[in-house]
């Protein structure tokens, strides 16, 4: 425990010189209930390239203060799950990070040996959880099995018996298994019905379709307020009424415009005062917001974020790309409509009047505007080659990219944090 606490400590007083550690993004871990457990962090180098050579060095590059102030931002308040190497864990560098909010992830890449297995029973004295990366049938690193909280099968590394026998062998009472790469709710359920606890893949944004499915009414008025301020002209008597229409809505309006935000010297109690104070482009914007994240409330939390970073983020990239009369904000928090509403994207945008080129991106289509959603798209996912490739297209800076990005996840957990 001691020598953890002083390479801690060596670690904090290195980290103040830090730059923002701005190229990360997240994958989420569900529960058996879609709800978010946690988040893997995927950093721009890996921690292993990140880590090699001095530590106090590596410190500074990786786990800096930005990182340490910030996880709250990244992860929701949620479980953090940290890529480790040999060097990470011998280290201790991964202390870096509070115990109360860091899984400790073991790459498959990682020996059982002596040193290994002790930096993880120290890890787990102080209060950090341990699990093990990529587990497969006969892994060499059974050893470490004995003190994991969590074993990850990427379930298309193993087949349905291994899966079993893994199940079998250490959960539920010895650890919580964990199904990697579910991308589709039929894998999610198969997984689950197999005794998996935890889920990670992307399954969650691709909505089940059932011919007879009812839109429930209050996710129909989202849709209306959608398509009302999606129109050239708008229209504030009928925006006015749908806004009544939903409760929530009102409540937001109102709250938002009476905050100290705004100082106005009188209180603000009807629908009609509050549109016209906000001014055309400002309503637009709001019940935009409003309305993507109303249509979402019944969903995983991380749905909604994910629609809020894509949009701010796309706001902040307009200034600095070609992008005609689309309106980005609106690109990013309309791509995930279709998951939020349960519809088929095309159903839902033949109900919003929006721009050719918005509509042709988010149907898979040709598009001008198809580069700057696939560096939305390469950001989200950690793909890093990918979105360095892409800002050079767009003539871009990639660290000025990777800061927009950061800031569109600080704005979104703020923006959803006050709904």
């Amino acid at each position: 425990m001691g020598s953890i606490s002083d390479g801690q400590a060596v670690a904090r007083a290195r980290v103040v010189d830090a730059k923002p550690l701005r190229y990360v993004a997240r994958q989420p871990i569900f529960d058996r209930e879609e709800k978010v457990f946690g988040y893997e962090l995927l950093f721009r180098d890996g921690l292993e390239n990140a880590f090699h050579g001095d530590s106090n060095e590596a410190s500074r590059a990786t786990l800096d203060r930005t990182l340490l102030m910030g996880l709250d931002v990244l992860c929701d308040g949620r479980r953090a799950f940290v890529n480790c190497t040999r060097d990470t864990l011998i280290k201790g560098l991964v202390t870096l990070l509070p115990s109360t909010l860091t899984v400790v992830e073991v790459l498959e890449s990682v020996p059982a040996d002596p040193d290994v297995v002790a930096a993880c029973q120290r890890l787990k004295e102080a209060g950090y959880m341990i699990a093990l990366d990529d587990y497969v049938a006969n892994d060499p690193r059974e050893g470490l099995a004995e003190m994991a909280d969590i074993i990850k099968v990427e379930m298309q590394l193993t087949t349905e018996e291994q899966q079993s026998a893994l199940i079998k062998q250490f959960g539920p009472w010895r650890c919580r298994m964990l199904a990697e790469k579910i991308e589709t709710r039929a894998e999610f359920v198969r997984a689950r019905d197999q005794g998996f606890v935890y889920f990670q893949g992307y399954f969650f944004r691709r909505p089940e379709m059932m011919n007879t499915r009812d839109m429930p009414a209050n996710r129909m008025n989202y849709l209306r307020m959608l398509q009302e301020v999606s129109r050239p002209d708008l229209e504030l008597p009928e925006l006015e009424k749908l806004i009544k229409a939903e409760a929530s809505v009102c409540y937001r309006l109102l709250r938002y415009l009476n905050s100290a935000m705004f100082g106005f010297q009188s209180e603000i109690h009807s629908v009609r005062h509050a549109l016209s104070m906000l001014g055309e482009r400002d309503v637009r914007r709001w019940v935009r917001l409003v309305a993507a994240v109303g249509a979402g409330q019944e969903k995983t939390s991380d749905l909604v974020l994910s629609a809020l970073v894509r949009g701010r983020f796309g706001e902040l990239l307009a200034p600095r790309v070609q992008h005609g009369e689309s309106d980005l904000f609106l690109l990013g928090l309309l791509s995930l409509i279709d998951a939020m509403m349960e519809m088929p994207m095309a159903e839902v945008l033949d109900k919003i009047p929006l721009d050719r080129a918005t509509k042709t991106v988010l149907l898979g289509q040709p598009s001008e505007l198809r580069p700057v959603f696939q560096l939305m798209l390469a950001h989200e996912s950690g793909e890093w080659t990918a979105a360095a490739e892409l800002s050079r297209s767009l003539r871009l800076e990639t660290e000025e990219v990777a800061g927009f990005y950061w800031q569109a996840q600080q704005w979104a957990r703020e923006v959803s944090s006050g709904a």
